[in-house]
This record gives C-alpha cells, sequence and structure tokens, in this order.
C-alpha cells in the first residue's frame, strides 16, 4: 500500500495510526474503555469509537474528535450497555477520516455480528479487497480493516473465532487486532510483533490494551503480551491461546520507543521513558557539541534531551514552550500561514536562550520543514548558536505498516547528506543517532543484521515483510509509462 496522502506536512512528524482498548467481564465496561481510549489519545486524534455488547445486542458510537469531547457524558455511556465492550482511537493511514471509516467497525454475519478494532496496516489489503470485490463483496468503508471483516464473513467455519484466524491467516502487514462477538472478546497480534498489544487483568476481567499506560489508567494489573502471531480467544469457557502462525522472533516497530508510545508505558519489557533516555545519552557520545544549554523540542523530545544534559553534564532548559491548547495542525493553503502553524504550538523562551550556544534534541526529522522554522525561531530569540540533534537516525525510507510518512523522496535524509541537510536547516551542526546507538538504547545490544530485534526500515530499507500492494502499485505505474513510452 501506499503512503497515505493524509500526511501531516505541517506538523512534519509521523503520525501513528490509532489505539485499541477492549474489556471483558466487567461492570460498566464502555466506561473503562473510555478510559482506557483517554490514556491512549496521544496514538490518533482524529476519531474515537466504542462498540459494546450486554447479550442481547451490540451497541456502536463513533465520533470525530477527541475521547474527551465524545466519551464523558453519562447518558452516551449508558447507551453502550453490557460487560463486554471495545474501543479505538484514530489517525487515518488507511482510508479518509469520514465517519465510515471510524473504528471499530461491525458487521452482522453467519453465527451473530462482529465488530473489530485495529491498529496498524495490512500491506495487502488493496489486493485481498479487489478480490473480494470481484467475488461480489459489498464494502461499506474504504478502512483496510473492513477487509478484515468480510473475510472472516466468508469464511465457512461455524465459529466466531475460528472464522476471525481464519482471515488471519490471510492477512500480511502490522496489526493489534481486537475483536467483539456475541460470546467473545478476541485479541490478536501479526506474525512478528510490529505493533504492540498487551494483556490485563481487572478483578475478574480481562482488558486488551495497545499500551500498558492504558492499564494503569483503570487501574488493571498487566498480565502479559500478546505474542506475534498469537490470537487470544476470551469466553465464558475462560482464556485459550491460539497460534495462527508459525512463531517467529518479534520485531516490534522502532518508532514506539522513538516517538508513539507514552513514556510511561514498558514494551517487550523494556521502559519507554528508560530507552529514550539511553537514546539522548549515546546521542551525546556519538553527536558531541560544544554548547551551554540543551534544549528539548517539546514535547516527543524531552527524555532524549534530558539524557543528552545529563551525560555531558550541561544544564537542561525548557527554550522553546509548547502549547498544549492546540488540535492538530491542519495543512494551511499558503506558505504563510503554514509558518504560523508552528508557532501556534511553538514558540521561544528567550530567556533560556539570548547569548547562548544551544544545543536542540527532537525525536526525529522527518522532511524538515518544521526542524528548519524551530531552529530560525531559536535564531531569532538571541541564540549565539544552534546545533540540532535528531534522537533516532536518519529517516530514508516510508513506512507501510501504520505510520503516516511522506514518500521517500520527499523525506529530508533520503536525499541529502548530513552537511546538506546542515545547510537547510541553517544549524551550526547536525548530528543523528546511529542504528547500533538505537540498539544499544533499546536492546541493550548492537543490531544483528541476520535477525533484528525491531521493525527498522526506515533506517536500513530492510522490511520484515511482503509488501504486496506497494508493489503492485509499482509494478502497475512502470507499465503505464512503457505503454506512455511505446505509444
Amino acid at each position: 500500500m501506499i503512503p497515505s496522502l493524509t500526511y501531516d506536512a505541517a506538523s512534519d512528524k509521523a503520525r501513528e495510526e490509532c489505539g485499541v482498548f477492549a474489556v471483558r467481564d466487567v461492570d460498566d465496561a464502555s466506561v473503562l474503555v473510555a478510559l482506557g481510549l483517554h490514556a491512549l489519545q496521544h496514538r490518533g486524534q482524529e476519531a474515537c469509537g466504542i462498540t459494546s455488547y450486554d447479550g442481547l445486542g451490540f451497541h456502536s458510537e463513533r465520533r470525530l474528535g477527541l475521547v474527551g469531547d465524545n466519551f464523558t457524558d453519562p447518558d452516551t455511556l449508558a447507551g453502550l450497555k453490557g460487560r463486554m465492550a471495545i474501543g479505538h482511537n484514530r489517525y487515518s493511514t488507511s482510508g479518509s477520516g469520514a465517519l465510515r471509516n471510524v473504528q471499530p467497525l461491525y458487521a452482522d454475519v453467519r453465527g451473530g455480528g462482529v465488530a473489530v478494532a485495529h491498529n496498524g496496516n495490512l500491506t495487502n489489503a488493496r489486493a485481498l479487497r479487489e478480490e473480494l470485490v470481484a467475488s461480489g463483496a459489498i464494502f461499506q468503508s474504504t478502512s483496510d480493516t473492513e477487509v478484515i471483516i468480510q473475510l472472516a464473513a466468508r469464511s465457512r467455519k461455524t465459529n466466531s473465532a475460528e472464522r476471525l484466524l481464519q482471515a488471519l491467516r490471510q492477512i500480511e502487514g502490522a496489526f493489534a487486532l481486537v475483536a467483539l462477538t456475541n460470546d467473545k472478546l478476541i485479541g490478536a497480534r501479526d506474525p512478528l510483533g510490529i505493533r504492540p498489544l498487551v494483556m490485563g487483568q481487572l478483578d475478574d476481567g480481562v482488558i486488551f490494551a495497545s499500551e500498558t499506560c492504558a492499564l494503569d489508567m483503570i487501574g488493571a494489573r498487566f498480565i502479559r503480551e500478546v505474542e506475534p502471531g498469537e490470537a487470544v480467544i476470551v469466553s465464558d469457557n475462560g482464556i485459550e491461546s491460539r497460534r495462527y502462525a508459525p512463531a517467529e522472533p518479534a520485531r516490534t516497530c522502532a518508532f514506539e520507543y522513538i516517538y508513539f508510545a507514552r513514556p510511561d508505558s514498558v514494551i517487550s519489557g523494556r521502559s519507554v521513558y528508560e530507552a529514550r533516555k539511553r537514546m539522548g545519552i549515546r546521542l551525546a557520545q556519538e553527536c558531541p557539541a560544544d554548547i551551554d544549554v540543551v534544549v528539548p523540542v517539546p514535547d516527543s523530545g524531552m527524555t532524549s534531551a534530558l539524557g543528552y544534559a545529563t551525560e555531558i553534564g550541561k544544564p537542561f532548559d525548557l527554550g522553546i514552550i509548547r502549547s498544549h491548547f492546540v488540535g492538530r495542525t491542519f495543512i494551511q493553503p499558503t506558505q504563510a500561514k503554514r509558518d504560523l502553524s508552528v508557532r501556534r504550538k511553538h514558540s521561544a523562551n528567550a530567556a533560556a536562550l539570548k547569548g547562548k550556544r544551544v544545543l536542540l534534541v527532537d525525536d526525529s526529522i522527518v522532511r524538515g520543514t518544521t526542524s528548519k522554522k524551530i531552529v530560525r525561531m531559536v535564531r531569532e530569540a538571541g541564540a549565539k548558536e544552534v546545533h540540532f540533534r535528531s534522537a533516532c537516525p536518519a529517516i530514508t525510507h516510508p513506512d507501510f505498516y501504520g505510520i503516516d510518512m511522506p514518500m521517500r523522496e520527499e523525506l529530508m535524509a533520503a536525499s541529502h547528506d548530513s552537511e546538506r541537510m546542515r545547510e537547510m536547516l541553517d544549524c551550526d551542526s547536525l548530528g543523528f543517532l546511529s542504528v547500533d546507538g538505537l540498539y544499544w538504547a533499546v536492546c541493550q545490544e548492537a543490531r544483528n543484521d541476520a535477525a533484528p530485534q525491531l521493525a527498522d526500515h526506515y533506517f536500513t530499507g530492510e522490511y520484515p515483510t511482503r509488501l504486496i500492494d506497494r508493489d503492485r502499485a509499482i509494478a502497475a505505474k512502470e507499465q503505464q509509462l512503457s505503454f506512455l513510452v511505446d505509444a
């Protein structure tokens, strides 16, 4: 699948697609789901939805906007009856932001209803969709999540869980999925564990969530991670683990540690906060600079900047102040208004910058547009020098697994060397964390080229799965160009 066209050029940040949360066997399940989604709000701010089941029927509310703006009304939550519920926060990378694409998606299928919420992106969704449409399937959305429901609906298996497992065996890519049927709650993770999914317990209830911070929000106890290629089925008969794909070494998305996950979450037994702090420590060792103060680009650069400052023994100061009352920056029609969008989110703290040699630390550099504006803002505030450091390696390849990122030719590091990027950003020096440095920070060891522990294709170009839709799109484009040349 080609990268999404919804990439937010004004904010110039890679964006996660969504977060999922699910509970079973708890009173007022929808209330807990709303709380869990609130903890996962950082994973998607475009839309949110909750579907519940009360033993008689399914109840669903899907809304555009934030959880707090849509699921705090007692009457709304009271309508989502039942002791089972699943929820979803959305940032669209597959399908538009229209209400019809807001999850959970629901369908009546043979044997009862099924609702699905999914985090990630399928790399063969377009190919499967074309096959399904050719065989008579009618789609109600443009989301790749509906492909999963359509595949399950066409399965000849009589058991709802077996139908879903059969669907999972046909899809490729990255996903963490929760599904609700008449009698079961199911959590499943892609065969390489690219997208995270954890399992928790609250009294007698079972919880699935994208991150451990959502378990903390409701006071649930962490049990374990859902393993790559595993589906966990929760029913009146208890908890059953089913492996729908062969066991493989996990390849968790590197950006979960770099940017997406909340700092207080734990992924694969590793503290996200500690990993980011070590990124800053290693960055200071690899890319030193003679400076007076370390300044984070808020909020994502905070922890790495703290690690950098600690390692070199220099002050850590808030030289840039971020407004937390600005929603997602929309793409402005003119360059002048795009420039103003940065100042809506960030403003320079001249008292911490004037006359100083400043080192800025950000989580990453994507296109460099925002980085350039921030450097200029810091210079205008009176900084004597401005040095820029990225707490992750140079991004040279786009993502196809649920991260909203521009095409390769738009990635700054894909077509420019370090010196040219420094000139473009107008900073006094520029440095990136190495790939080995990233592995040291996250995995406490160097990268093993034969068996890497992270999905690190953004920096290496080594995609962990087949990219069927992308390859088909490239082939079709080449065929079209060939036709035009022949003509």
